[in-house]
């Protein structure tokens, strides 16, 4: 086996690696939370722990699972981003399905949700809320690619405008309202007081 946080080859029955000195760890899968069946192609998943973060794999399409603590975990921290890519540079599969269908949460086996990573990466990831996230093959490696060129802060800018541009869009609505209001009790009959109760709106609004 290799070890989870260098890669160096362990031998059986040594309990620590020789190369950094981490603690082997078991490549079995654990009891409370057993590693399923692939999403895409149905085979079973293979539990490893990489840097300590613990990914199901799939040896046939290349594709990864993972609970959302261990993703955010993945996302926040260099050092297991470098061993996550390093883990999964030869994992990938060129004749994995890529096909746009829905699949099954490898634990509870509902649908999943899909999804744009923040909205803006181009890389559709596949979601359970209360158990996890699938990665087809590339994609993980491919969301840290995004996150490191500064993906995230991107995302960030883009929504700051997208929010600005629907206030803009609202406010402009009110606005026409406020002059259709104006215009429509100015020439009515309600009187001055309706007249100066319009007037005194329209200039609130344009001051707001």
């Amino acid at each position: 086996m290799s070890c989870s946080n260098c890669f160096e080859t362990i031998f059986e029955g040594s309990n620590f690696c020789p190369l950094c000195g981490a603690k082997a760890v078991s490549p079995e899968r654990t009891e409370d939370r057993p590693a399923g069946k692939c999403p895409r192609c149905r085979s079973g998943l293979t539990e490893t722990l990489v840097s300590g973060a613990r990914l199901d794999e799939c040896d046939r399409c290349g594709g990864v699972w993972c609970d959302v603590d261990t993703f955010e975990s993945i996302c926040s921290e260099k050092e297991r981003q470098a061993a996550v890519i390093q883990r999964l540079r030869g994992a990938s599969n060129d004749s994995a399905e890529t096909s746009v269908r829905y699949v099954p949460c490898p634990v509870c086996s509902e649908l999943m949700n899909r999804s744009n990573f923040a909205k803006v990466s181009g890389i559709v990831i596949d979601t359970c809320r209360p158990h996890g996230m699938w990665f087809d093959a590339r994609e993980l490696p491919g969301i840290i690619e995004f996150i490191d060129k500064g993906g995230m802060d991107l995302a960030r800018e883009k929504e700051k405008l997208k929010i600005a541009e629907e206030r803009s869009r609202l406010k402009q609505e009110q606005f026409s309202a406020a002059v259709d209001r104006f215009k429509g009790e100015s020439g009515s009959s309600f009187g001055r007081t309706t007249t100066t109760s319009a007037i005194r709106e329209f200039i609130n609004f344009l001051s707001d």
